[in-house]
C-alpha cells in the first residue's frame, strides 16, 4: 500500500474527469461533498439490463460500472466556481487488466500465476482540506502472507502516473 500525494491538483483533476486516462478502471463507489453529499454505489444491478441486447458483453460481465460511464456525472457534481469540500473515489482495475498485469514479465520472474486469493487491485482517490492523495491497495478473498502482488501494484501505479505526467510525492 502506497500513499501518493498529488502535487498538481488541477492537472490531475482534468486528467481524471475529462480524459480517458482511467478507462481501465471500474468505479466501486464515489462520495462527493459540495453543497450536498452525493454518493454513488458502483455496483451494477443486472435486473436493469435484463433482455437488453445493446449492452456490450465486456460491460455486462463486470460487477461494477466502468469509470468512463460515470466520469461525466462525477464531473458535473464537482465542477463550478467553488472547490468541493471533499471527495473520495474507490476504483478497481478491470479484471482483464489484472490478468494482463500478472502475466507480465515483472510478476512472472517471482511467481507463476495470478494469486487465487486476490480479489481487487484498488486505487483510492481522496481529496480533503486542499490535499489530494492516491492510495493503492490490494483486496484479497482471504489472508495472505505473500505481499508480492501489493509490490507489483504499487510499482505499476507509480509507473502509470509517471507515464501520464501526473506528479506526486510519496508519503
Amino acid at each position: 500500500m502506497k500513499a501518493l500525494k498529488i502535487t498538481e491538483t488541477k492537472n490531475f483533476m482534468g486528467i481524471l474527469l475529462k480524459s480517458d486516462c482511467f478507462e481501465d478502471f471500474l468505479l466501486a463507489e464515489a462520495s462527493i461533498t459540495t453543497y450536498n453529499t452525493f454518493t454513488i454505489d458502483g455496483h451494477i444491478v443486472p435486473a436493469f439490463y435484463k433482455g437488453d441486447v445493446n449492452v456490450p458483453d465486456e460491460e455486462a460481465s463486470y460487477q461494477f460500472s466502468c469509470w468512463k460511464d460515470l466520469q461525466e456525472l462525477c464531473f458535473q457534481f464537482i465542477r463550478g466556481k467553488r472547490t468541493p469540500v471533499r471527495f473520495h473515489f474507490t476504483l478497481y482495475l478491470k479484471p482483464d487488466k489484472i490478468k494482463a498485469l500478472f502475466a507480465s514479465e515483472r510478476f512472472n520472474k517471482e511467481h507463476d500465476a495470478l494469486p487465487e486469493e486476490l480479489d481487487q487491485l484498488v486505487l483510492n482517490i481522496k481529496y480533503q482540506e486542499g490535499s489530494l492523495t492516491l492510495i493503492t491497495a490490494v483486496s484479497y478473498h482471504s489472508f495472505v502472507m505473500d505481499k508480492s502482488a501489493e509490490r507489483l501494484w504499487d510499482q505499476y501505479m507509480i509507473q502509470f502516473l509517471e507515464s501520464k505526467k501526473i506528479f506526486f510525492d510519496s508519503e
